[in-house]
C-alpha cells in the first residue's frame, strides 16, 4: 500500500520544542504541498487539573514522577483513537497509535516501511519516569531510537517524522534519494563526490569519471558491500 498523504497528531506537553523541526526543509515543504498534516497537541490543555499539573508521584514509592493517566487518555480519545488498533499491521486505514519510548522496539528501517503505510499516525512523547501504564491500553506500538535515556520523547518523535516523510511520494522530488539511501536495502550507502575532481591531492574514483554507467554502478554495489563490512558487519549477519 502506498499512501500520498498522511496525518501526524503528535502529543506533548513541550509543544514548542517542534516548531522549527516540522517548518524547515524537507518536512516543512511536506507540509506546505498538504502531503504531511502534522499537528502538535499541548497535553496539559487537557489536564483537570487547576494547575494543568500532568504528573503525580508514583504508587508503592520510588524517585521521580509518573505522568498521569486522565490528560494523555482525554489527549488520545481527542484525535480519534477510541480503542486499541489490534490488528494495526493489516489495518493501515485505521490510525497507529506510538509511544516513544525507550523500552520499544528498535527503529528500523522496516519499521519504517510499516509505518509509513498508515494515513494516521499519533506520535506520544513521554517524560520523566514514564505515563501511567493503563496509557498502554491505546497504544499500538512502542518505538526507542536506541539504548540511551533522553529526557523526553520530543527528540525521538522528530527523528520518526523525519525518517517516515521521505518515504512518502513527492516527499523527496528523486525517488531513488530514497532506495539508495543506507539501510534501506540492508547495507550502508557508497562514497559520493562531487566537484572539483582533485583538491589537494585527493582525486575522484576514475571510474565515476569513465561515464560508463554499468561500470559504475558494478563500483557502487561494490563499496557499498565493502563499507557495510567495515563499519556494520552485524547487517550482514541479517
Amino acid at each position: 500500500m502506498v499512501i500520498t498523504y498522511m496525518k501526524i497528531d503528535i502529543l506533548t506537553i513541550f509543544p514548542a520544542m517542534f516548531q522549527g523541526a516540522l517548518t524547515e526543509s524537507l518536512i516543512g515543504k511536506a507540509s506546505k504541498k498538504k502531503i504531511l498534516d502534522i499537528s502538535v497537541l499541548d497535553v496539559r490543555s487537557f489536564s483537570k487539573d487547576r494547575h494543568k499539573k500532568v504528573d503525580d508521584r508514583p504508587f508503592g514509592g520510588g524517585v521521580g514522577m509518573v505522568m498521569k493517566l486522565q490528560p494523555f487518555y482525554d489527549a488520545i480519545r481527542s484525535v480519534g483513537i477510541k480503542k486499541k488498533n489490534s490488528f494495526y499491521k493489516n489495518s493501515y486505514a485505521k490510525p497507529c497509535v506510538v509511544y516513544m519510548s525507550p523500552q520499544g522496539k528498535t527503529l528500523s528501517n522496516e519499521i519504517l516501511k510499516n509505518l509509513s503505510k498508515f494515513k494516521h499516525l499519533v506520535l506520544v512523547c513521554g517524560h520523566y519516569e514514564g505515563i501511567d501504564e493503563r496509557v498502554m491500553d491505546y497504544i499500538d506500538e512502542e518505538i526507542s531510537i536506541g539504548d540511551y535515556i533522553l529526557t523526553g520523547g520530543e527528540i525521538p518523535a522528530m527523528v520518526l517524522i523525519d525518517s517516515i516523510a521521505r518515504m512518502i511520494p513527492g516527499v523527496v522530488k528523486k525517488k531513488f534519494s530514497v532506495t539508495n539511501d543506507s539501510f534501506y536495502n540492508g547495507l550502508l550507502d557508497y562514497p559520493h563526490y562531487t566537484r572539483p575532481v582533485t583538491f589537494k591531492g585527493h582525486r575522484v574514483p576514475n571510474v565515476l569519471l569513465s561515464g560508463n554507467h554499468k561500470k559504475i554502478e558494478s563500483w557502487r554495489q561494490k563499496e557499498s558491500y565493502k563499507r557495510t563490512k567495515e563499519r556494520r558487519p552485524d547487517l550482514l549477519k541479517k
